[in-house]
């Protein structure tokens, strides 16, 4: 069956699947402004870090067609707006700000103003086309380390939907399905939003794969008791160390799998790695809004006026990872070495 397409772009205007509303309804947006673009991003109606990127740089191409200027010094200015309006959408996810700066480098390249929306559309969907050529191959490496007879789980959504491609840690996971290998998925719920059972669940079931779903609390039981003996997870971003930021949780099933021996893998593509940070320590975690703890889906489940903590990530150090699964490769320790040797 076909992958859901979370984005496309479609006579100037992003068309984006509403995430916040699968599995009950596949509602889509069309998007003519980039503000618009950037609340989406924010409420997540587009999420995962790949996807965010590409959703970004059609954002910042939105907002370059609308951009009214009497010279390209004037429209540059306003472009800038516009990056630092979508720069502020989501602070922790790499690709957002790695789209973002390709899209401002393209803009200040010197062309005429009608020539410089022409080459950001452009650049826009070529960013959209790379990610899923990237997808690809980084779901070819990564199948060939998925034993015949897995039981694998995995956390939040890595599909189509969190990239606008194939997906991460779940592409690797369809890869391995499609060349024929037998196994079991668990996906967790992945608290606060339940992405996994949302969206990772929906995946799953419309590939076909044989799946079971376990809430986020249940992981260390199922490792214990032999029913786990694989763990494949994404990563929003990862600092030059090796450390990676992902969905709140990851951290604890990398302490769990090395306490029962099982490997660990982080599936990303590189635009997700920040060589600005030296280890995950100086990567910005965003906490969100309350209420998406206390509340599911408008109904209220926790007495009010409680504090409540909502980081949306947490961090893995380098440590716990057996290995990163790139497009351009398999990334073992020395992560740092290993990771200046790719992306120079």
């Amino acid at each position: 069956m076909a992958d859901l397409v979370p984005l496309k772009w479609e006579n100037n205007r992003l068309i984006l699947l509403d995430q916040t509303r699968l599995p009950q309804e596949e509602v889509y947006l069309e998007i003519g402004n980039y503000t618009d673009v950037a609340a989406a991003i924010q409420r997540l109606a587009v999420r995962g870090a790949p996807a965010i990127g590409v959703a970004a740089a059609y954002g910042a191409a939105l907002g370059a067609l609308g951009i009214e200027a009497k010279n390209s010094a004037e429209f540059n200015a306003k472009f800038k707006n516009v990056a630092e309006t979508l720069k502020r959408s989501r602070p922790t996810a790499r690709n957002l700000f790695w789209a973002l700066e390709r899209m401002e480098r393209v803009a200040g390249a010197g062309r005429t103003i009608s020539g410089t929306k022409k080459a950001l559309v452009e650049e826009a969907r070529r960013i959209h086309r790379e990610q899923i050529e990237t997808d690809r191959s980084l779901a070819r490496l990564g199948a060939a380390l998925i034993p015949e007879g897995a039981a694998i789980l995995t956390h939040c959504n890595t599909g189509s939907l969190a990239t606008a491609g194939y997906g991460t840690a779940l592409g690797v996971i369809k890869q391995a399905y499609a060349e024929g290998k037998k196994f079991q998925v668990i996906a967790t719920e992945t608290r606060p939003l339940l992405q996994g059972s949302r969206l990772t669940a929906c995946e799953l079931k419309k590939a076909g794969i044989p799946f079971m779903l376990i809430t986020d609390s249940m992981a260390g039981s199922f490792m214990r008791r032999g029913k786990v003996n694989t763990v494949i997870v994404g990563a929003d971003r990862i600092a030059r160390n090796g450390d990676t930021a992902n969905k709140i949780g990851t951290y604890t099933l990398a302490v769990l799998a090395r306490e029962h021996g099982l490997p660990f893998y982080v599936a990303a593509p590189t635009s997700t790695i920040d060589l600005s940070i030296a280890s995950g320590d100086e990567i910005v975690i965003e906490e969100r809004q309350p209420e998406e703890v206390t509340c599911l889906q408008g109904l209220c489940i926790a007495p009010g006026g409680i504090k409540v903590a909502n980081p949306a990530f947490d961090i893995t150090p380098r440590q716990y990872i057996t290995a990163i699964i790139t497009e351009k490769g398999i990334l073992k320790e020395p992560f740092e070495k290993v990771i200046l040797d790719i992306t120079h």
